[in-house]
């Protein structure tokens, strides 16, 4: 198709998807609203039409005339409510009952969510300082958890794609549901995080091997994927700063746990690889954080000038914790790491190299971790005004309660030890309870949304139609009739 006008002419969205608004959020919520109301005006018109229509085959009725007002009535209310229902899908108004698979072809790429904060949970029970009996095979039991999570949900996923094929590509056009598509890959980077917190000194050497080789296909699909999935999202859709949230970070989210796992993987390995993993890791995590306070400049001018997001939305803030706090965890873990993968002569001085770059790297990450408890404080106290019955309806994004603060926690043990100072330490310790809380809490909220039908539903989940977006501009009805956009 081609334009007549020049791009800088055209409205929003008119050569792509446009991102969601809040008019869209509150345009799907008055149409499940009136679903009710339109089914029973429905029929109540047909009903009228079809009484009329007897009526005007007895005669004396007929000759009466007592029918022809009623009859136009109805035939008015039908055709208002068939113009009232060209707005909503056939699909929608005709199943009051959906099938499991039915409700799988909405099972999204947000799911990797819940993988992604059960990891996370398992790394800050690895990472705690004050030891006790029984936390390790704690922490065991939640990452084999977690293992199992992941393939459930890659299950899921495939099944639905198996099932529903035109949805593979939709996914990725979506403008809410292909954001979330690299938390596959956030999620695959944090068990390989946990499998080399707690599987080398349980193997033999031959594990060592297996996550050297993981971490750099780890590294290349976060690279290659939070490109491609940028370039996506800026080839296909429209973005306006009305809308933003820190959910635009997420594509970065691949690159931004390359850090942290080389940090753990520097501790293990030998002086050779773990040189290399320190560089490469601090590269990856360098673009990572980058790509990331490019947005979050974005988020800020967002809160200037259009105040705080939505609360549906608004547990979508915590997401911006993530970036400075998983920064920190990686450099000041990497750089206590340096003594012992700098070689002798490296850099002149291998073994002055590690303290001085251990000096200005520790001094240094204070800034990020400052950071990343700013925007802790601004996220939580911006859900005060949330709180309450029915204000915020869950969704996947309810997970960013718990996997960026696992990070805050994380990178707070690592400041205390570098600092070797124990009030920190304390303060990330008082931190745990409520975050395992918070996550049992939301785990809680999924399961009852899935039976209260929040979501696995049709125009409910992350895949629902907005900002100018269609499932049936990817693919018409299953009927083969042409669907009406």
């Amino acid at each position: 198709m081609t334009f007549a006008r020049p791009r800088h002419l055209r409205a929003p969205g008119e050569d792509g998807y446009l991102t969601p608004t809040i008019e869209d959020a509150e345009r799907a919520a008055s149409l499940q609203r009136s679903h009710g109301t339109l089914l029973s005006r429905f029929d109540s018109a047909r009903e009228i039409h079809s009484s009329n229509l007897q009526s005007l085959e007895n005669p004396a009725i007929r000759m009466s005339g007592g029918a022809g007002n009623s009859n136009e009535k109805g035939l008015d209310g039908l055709n208002h409510c068939q113009e009232d229902f060209h707005y909503l899908s056939k699909k929608e108004l005709s199943h009051t009952h959906y099938t499991w698979k039915e409700r799988i072809r909405h099972f999204t790429w947000a799911f990797f969510t819940l993988t992604m904060a059960t990891g996370g949970i398992a790394n800050v029970l690895y990472t705690f300082p004050y030891r006790f009996r029984g936390l390790e095979i704690i922490g065991e039991v939640v990452f084999l958890f977690n293992i199992a999570l992941y393939i459930i949900i890659w299950s899921l996923l495939l099944t639905r794609f198996y099932c529903y094929p035109y949805t593979f590509k939709a996914s990725f056009l979506h403008p809410t549901e292909s954001l979330f598509v690299p938390a596959s890959i956030v999620s695959f980077g944090t068990i390989l995080i946990n499998i080399s917190q707690y599987g080398p000194e349980k193997t033999g050497p031959w594990l060592e091997r297996v996550i050297i080789v993981l971490f750099w296909i780890d590294a290349a699909l976060a690279v290659v994927l939070s490109a491609a999935i940028y370039l996506l999202l800026w080839s296909t859709q429209t973005f306006t700063i009305a809308q933003m949230t820190p959910i635009w970070i997420f594509p970065a989210y691949p690159m931004l746990i390359i850090g942290p796992h080389a940090g753990v993987l520097s501790s293990k390995l030998s002086q050779p690889h773990a040189l290399r993993i320190i560089i490469g890791g601090t590269t990856i995590q360098g673009v990572g954080f980058l790509v990331s306070l490019m947005v979050y400049s974005a988020f800020i001018y967002r809160l200037m000038t259009q105040k705080l997001p939505k609360e549906n939305v608004r547990p979508g803030m915590f997401v911006s914790v993530g970036p400075s706090a998983f920064t920190t965890t990686g450099i000041v873990n990497m750089a206590a790491n340096a003594h012992r993968a700098f070689p002798s002569d490296f850099m002149g001085d291998g073994p002055l190299a590690a303290k001085v770059l251990r000096v200005v790297v520790d001094f240094g990450a204070l800034w990020l971790w400052g950071l990343a408890i700013f925007f802790f404080f601004i996220a939580s106290f911006a859900h005060w005004s949330a709180i309450g019955h029915g204000r915020m309806v869950f969704s996947m994004g309810w997970y960013s309660f718990v996997f960026p603060n696992t990070a805050l926690i994380t990178s707070t043990f690592a400041i205390g030890n570098a600092f070797s100072c124990k009030p920190i330490l304390i303060v990330g310790c008082a931190m745990v309870i409520p975050l395992i809380l918070m996550y049992f809490f939301v785990f809680y909220m999924m399961i009852r949304a899935i039976v209260l039908h929040h979501i696995l539903w049709p125009q409910k989940g992350e895949d629902k139609d907005e900002g100018g977006f269609e499932i049936n501009m990817i693919k018409p009805d299953s009927s083969g009739e042409e669907s009406e956009v």
